[in-house]
């Protein structure tokens, strides 16, 4: 067993921070959210307050003027922005797996021209895998990427499912330079893509860029899913992700690496997501009175409360084991994935389990259990289905103990 799958104990910077965000969740997020979720509009109040409390740079070094966290702190975080609301820790997360490509794999160029600005929030980005035609085969993307001159690349194509598609102002785009490589994935190149902000179609520099309308979702409201219209849209040479140098055909791996990060990410808000769900749980089952007594009373909704609470901890003890194996320069791509494929499903039990002790109650928009029950299943198919999950952790399993 990795030395890193140890659990210490949480610090007293991570505890005051978890802390600080804790009563964020409670005092801004919560009685807001059912409002912004009906309305399925951006909350960008909220956002604003993120960017005060310096959310948007919680990973990035100091010398960018972050806060230079690890990621097992930032797992900690997005839990309790997903305790209060999965959109709003959505807002981060892709920014943060931008952040994360251009720390990693980005050029000291690269990383001054956009890190300050993205520690801030005054820039946000999001990145680009899927395709209308795809969704787990990566390897099958048609969007490309064909060298014009000595200066720029043109991309052509359509990506899908691009979280802050229409807000960000940077999207990490993983395109085919070279539809003859083989095996496929060398053919592959990661782009960082400028637009503007919060327009549909862009202009100028950024022609051939356009944002349709964005796709409309049973859950997951308040921020944007869209696609990304690529057509003749040109981008310097200097935008490969490393430089053009290191970087062309690199991008498959490069975004396979932050993966195993997007994937600690999403059972943390599986986590965060769980860990509310039993709160309301544990708190109507109290109010609520059948027979004469609280239906806590009743073993049946006892036996719901301690399994969704061994879920709940379970969840969060392999998220954090996965985020500190990967803080310790560890290969995490097992340890991440059983992070995400048990708190995703442990987040859609216990918003079920919630809702049921709920009862007909549990159906209605006035109680914040039906949104996270429309919530949950969205965890289920980001970054990677649970039945992906499954085939990775298979593998790689066979690969670690090979005969």
């Amino acid at each position: 067993m990795a030395t890193a799958a140890a659990a210490p104990e949480i610090t007293d910077e991570q505890r005051a921070i978890c802390e600080m965000v804790h009563q964020f969740a409670d005092e801004q997020i919560i009685p807001n959210a059912a409002h912004y979720d009906h309305e399925d509009e951006f909350p960008e109040p909220i956002v604003e307050q993120m960017r005060e409390l310096a959310l948007f740079g919680v990973t990035i070094p100091e010398q960018y003027g972050g806060m230079g966290l690890d990621l097992t702190t930032y797992a900690m975080i997005v839990e309790e922005l997903s305790r209060g609301w999965i959109s709003i820790s959505g807002i981060v997360n892709t920014h943060f797996i931008g952040s994360y490509l251009l720390i990693k794999f980005g050029t000291d160029e690269q990383r001054q021209k956009y890190l300050p600005k993205m520690a801030t929030g005054e820039l946000r980005a999001a990145f680009s895998l899927s395709e209308p035609e795809l969704g787990s085969d990566v390897q099958a993307i048609k969007t490309s990427a064909r060298k014009l001159d000595d200066t720029r690349y043109e991309i052509n194509g359509t990506k899908m499912w691009v979280t802050n598609g229409l807000r960000a102002a940077l999207v990490f785009v993983l395109v085919r330079t070279d539809p003859d490589a083989e095996p496929r994935h060398r053919g592959m190149s990661c782009f960082i893509c400028e637009k503007q902000p919060g327009v549909a179609e862009n202009t100028g520099a950024y022609a051939g860029l356009k944002v349709p309308p964005q796709i409309k979702k049973m859950g997951y409201k308040g921020v944007e899913s869209t696609e990304l219209v690529f057509d003749g849209y040109r981008v310097p040479a200097e935008n490969v992700l490393g430089g053009e140098q290191q970087g062309l055909g690199k991008g498959f791996s490069q975004m396979m690496d932050a993966l195993e990060l997007g994937r600690v990410n999403v059972a943390a808000r599986g986590v965060g997501l769980a860990q509310r769900a039993l709160e309301l749980a544990l708190r109507y089952a109290q109010q609520r009175r059948t027979f004469g007594r609280p239906i806590a009373q009743h073993q049946a909704i006892q036996f719901k409360l301690a399994d969704m609470a061994t879920q709940v901890e379970a969840a969060r003890l392999l998220t954090h084991r996965a985020a500190r194996m990967k803080d310790a320069g560890e290969r995490s791509d097992i340890e991440a994935g059983m992070a995400k494929l048990f708190a995703s499903e442990a987040a859609r039990f216990c918003a079920e389990e919630s809702l049921r002790i709920h009862g007909g109650y549990g159906y209605s928009k006035e109680y914040e259990i039906e949104r996270i029950y429309r919530d949950a299943p969205l965890l289920l198919i980001g970054e990677g289905t649970s039945e992906i999950q499954r085939m990775v952790i298979g593998r790689k399993l066979l690969q670690r103990h090979k005969l």
